[in-house]
């Protein structure tokens, strides 16, 4: 991927290297597709996928095997019924950490403090010390564990301290997007497989609340624990998967959202088919150019996934604030060398569940990015009133900002974002005068589930409109510049030769995108879309 700080030459390389394997396509010499892993929120596994030359792929490779149909029965014993009870596993997690403690306050007492590299290794030798003592005792009074159960026991108690415990093993399967523990039912939610319902691999509602207290204490947030009465929390596992869990339900419930996609790139994305090479040009040409995007589409359908790999696209010069709830982004674990520098800002809750003190919103997060010169911001997800602050934020100055909203419908985002402006106090004409004057680009993606009939589930790219300041009636006049051909049986987003805004266009041409792609391709580079039954 290119890294932003080349000459404006240089920054075309990449459009020019697009521009060549569009015309070996047009010749037809396009070059076999690279597999891709099993997409989580932005990619379809579409058979034929053109890669992006110059476009770095950094996803990581595919399990050499995975969970497949014949996975399913054994999935119930994937997170493990040891034969020791509950109780006995979070005592021995607690002495392990006792003994961690005093070993880093030893070796700070000494001057040599206990780097982090060296912290696993002295966890796994207080493990293994603590759970032999242990079975020695358990065996007065027990049968005896047979080896490979006291290994699963080590494991269970390194992965409470490390890892997401009695979890981990759900969470390590290929594939795995979102768990749900309701009660005496497990749900895992899988990229193009059906959903498994599995037994809870806890015994109780009690088991369960330790379970999120321990993994809150462990991500750093044990100051806030599930309990009567504080009912609901959030907090993220060390592997970066998000945690909400909530007693205002039957029984306690746990979500777990993974984000297995966290490094794609836009050429990742073009070799999993949710764009093609013409659509991944125009868009990587539109962030380097600084055009202001709002990504919308369904839940589930690769709204954060696509806004990850344009935020890859940032020129490595720049700086942009990620404003999110839940850090799904993660763009700060990005290389700054690469990459443009990334200030990751979170909302805080406020001290109480009706108390909001301390609070710090979306909207309060807008205004203060800008005071640390991001010159982009990103926000995760526009609900409420940092839909104002952020539209105001690409007029003032935040130009090449984005944004993800929920919309069921492609026909149906302006008047979704009107919904926020209206609790913002914003009459609708107001709200188009301002939409209008901030977004230059409506991306939608959207998704075709086909599991239940045997075939996959596709994630794609349908439409881009480009705003064309105020209609006829009042409203935000757009463009359509991508969007599917129904009646060719394509569902994907094509050029629709709609005639483009000149200077937008000539900035894109700035970056080394050439509008004769928009005539030349009418049909894209899309490969076969592999539908249920053999269909393409």
């Amino acid at each position: 991927m290119a890294d932003g700080r080349t000459s404006s030459a240089n920054g075309r390389s990449v459009a020019t290297k697009l521009g060549g394997l569009l015309a070996e396509h047009a010749a037809g010499q396009t070059p076999a597709a690279p597999a891709g892993p099993a997409a989580e929120g932005g990619a379809s596994l579409s058979a034929g996928a053109v890669p992006v030359p110059g476009l770095a792929s950094t996803a990581p490779a595919p399990a050499a095997s995975g969970a497949g149909p014949a996975d399913v029965r054994a999935a119930a014993a994937l997170p493990g019924a040891l034969p020791v009870p509950w109780d006995e596993v979070t005592r021995l997690r607690q002495q392990v950490a006792d003994d961690v403690d005093v070993v880093k306050r030893e070796r700070r007492q000494a001057g040599t403090p206990l780097a982090d590299q060296d912290l696993e290794e002295v966890v796994r030798a207080q493990v293994r010390r603590r759970v032999a003592q242990w079975a020695q005792q358990w065996s007065l009074t027990h049968p005896p564990l047979p080896g490979e159960d006291l290994e699963r026991l080590r494991t269970e108690v390194f992965n409470l301290i490390f890892l997401a415990g009695v979890l981990q093993r759900v969470l390590d399967r290929p594939g795995v997007e979102d768990v749900l523990v309701d009660g005496a039912w497990m749900y895992i939610d899988s990229h193009s497989r059906p959903r498994e319902r599995l037994r809870s691999p806890f015994s109780s509602k009690a088991q369960a609340i330790e379970w999120v207290n321990q993994m809150a204490a462990v991500s750093g947030h044990g100051e806030r624990l599930l309990s009567y009465a504080t009912a609901r929390v959030e907090f993220d596992l060390p592997d970066g998967s998000r945690v909400a869990a909530t007693l205002l339900t039957d029984d306690v419930v746990i979500a777990i959202r993974r984000h297995v996609l966290e490094h794609a790139t836009l050429a990742d994305l073009v070799a999993w088919g949710a764009v093609d090479t013409v659509l991944a040009a125009f868009l990587s040409a539109a962030v380097k150019a600084g055009l202001s995007i709002i990504i919308a589409g369904d839940m589930a359908t690769g709204k954060t996934t696509l806004m990850r790999a344009l935020g890859r696209e940032v020129p490595a010069k720049e700086r942009l604030a990620t404003l999110e709830s839940e850090p799904e982004l993660r763009l700060n674990y990005d290389d700054p060398d690469r990459h443009a520098h990334v200030l990751a800002f979170r909302t805080r809750q406020g001290n109480g569940e009706k108390d909001a003190a301390g609070q710090v919103t979306l909207a309060d997060l807008v205004p203060v990015s800008l005071r640390y010169k991001a010159t982009r911001v990103l926000v995760g997800e526009v609900r409420g009133d940092e839909a104002v602050a952020m539209l105001e934020a690409m007029i003032a100055g935040g130009a090449g900002s984005m944004c993800t909203l929920h919309a069921k419908d492609p026909q149906a985002v302006v008047d979704r974002l009107l919904v926020p402006l209206a609790r913002a106090g914003l009459s609708d004409q107001a709200a188009y005068r301002l939409i209008a004057a901030a977004v230059d680009l409506i991306v939608y993606v959207d998704r075709i589930d086909e599991t239940d009939l045997g075939g996959q589930e596709h994630r794609f790219v349908s439409h881009v409109w480009e705003t064309a300041g105020r209609g006829e009636g009042g409203g935000v006049a757009l463009s359509q510049l991508f969007a599917p051909r129904p009646e060719e049986g394509e569902e994907r987003a094509v050029p629709t030769r709609t005639p483009m805004n000149e200077r937008r266009l000539q900035k894109l041409e700035r970056k080394g995108f050439q509008r004769r792609w928009l005539v030349d391709y009418p049909h894209g580079q899309w490969p076969p879309l592999r539908r249920a039954g053999g269909a393409a």
